[in-house]
């Protein structure tokens, strides 16, 4: 009997360490609930609406026109030798791409909690959702921005295979400031109410209505901290030839993503344990 007792498996279940980093392979195990979210977002978005995609392109073309009118014909800002409404726009389509998905990302888990508090996912999905479905409107702009470029005869400099990285550069910051802000919303609902502030703050903070030239030297370093600072002015320069490439924005604005997304990781990671309760 005693040689029989021995024998039997004995399960022991302790308590683990908590997790430092994102279980990647989980999160791949996951990847069509992330899919079918992203064209959640995408079909409530245009599927009952009156004018649909069409959203997509009013939105950067009439806030366009509202910039030539307020900041290039009364301003008289300087637009780097183009037209002041091409050089709005080609700023406008990232920066459209980059506040929204912010801005979506901010509410993601609240507005998610009925998820979060009945099954169990990984929980970076939520604010990911967002990032990856603002790229429909996205790609709708770049083809607004081509058309432009043919009307006023700009033709892109060969440095515009610099443009997926900066595109990439341009979701990561996205993605890492959505951890950090909706991980934040979750805790503090008010930060909600902030975003729209800080939205614009950001937008005064990147050269969407002004060129990045008009920024001293001395203070391009802390400047370029901004990653949208190097993306947005990287793609007037790939695409309109404004000015060279902004090498320094570009690579200091990278290394800052890299930073925002990493922080961003470890804070939403550190956050996730309280989510069902305070979501």
């Amino acid at each position: 009997m005693s040689g029989a007792a021995e024998s039997v498996p004995v399960t022991v279940i302790q308590g683990g360490h908590q997790r430092r980093w994102v279980d990647w392979r989980e999160f791949w195990e996951y990847r069509d609930l992330l899919y079918f979210l992203v064209w959640r977002d995408i079909k409530a978005r245009y599927a009952q609406s009156v004018l649909g995609i069409g959203w997509a392109v009013i939105q950067p073309v009439f806030t366009m026109v509202v910039f030539t009118v307020v900041f290039g014909n009364l301003a008289e800002i300087s637009s780097d030798g183009v037209p002041y409404s091409i050089f709005s726009l080609a700023a406008l389509v990232p920066w459209t791409y980059f506040s929204t998905a912010l801005t979506s990302s901010s509410t993601s888990l609240t507005t998610a909690s009925g998820m979060i508090t009945k099954v169990y996912f990984p929980r970076l999905v939520i604010p990911l959702t967002p990032v990856l479905g603002k790229l429909v409107d996205f790609c709708i702009g770049i083809v607004i921005v081509s058309c432009f470029m043919l009307w006023y005869g700009i033709t892109p400099t060969p440095w515009v295979i610099l443009l997926p990285f900066l595109v990439i550069v341009m979701m990561i910051t996205a993605a890492g400031m959505g951890m950090w802000v909706t991980a934040l919303a979750v805790q503090y609902r008010d930060v909600q109410y902030a975003m729209s502030f800080l939205i614009q703050l950001l937008m005064y903070a990147a050269p969407v209505v002004y060129p990045a030239s008009l920024i001293p030297a001395q203070y391009r370093a802390i400047y370029a901290i901004n990653p949208m600072a190097g993306v947005i002015e990287g793609f007037r320069s790939v695409l309109l030839s404004t000015n060279p490439v902004p090498w320094d924005l570009i690579i200091i604005g990278a290394l800052s993503a890299v930073t925002i997304v990493t922080s961003g990781l470890l804070f939403f990671q550190r956050m996730e344990k309280n989510f069902a309760d305070v979501a």
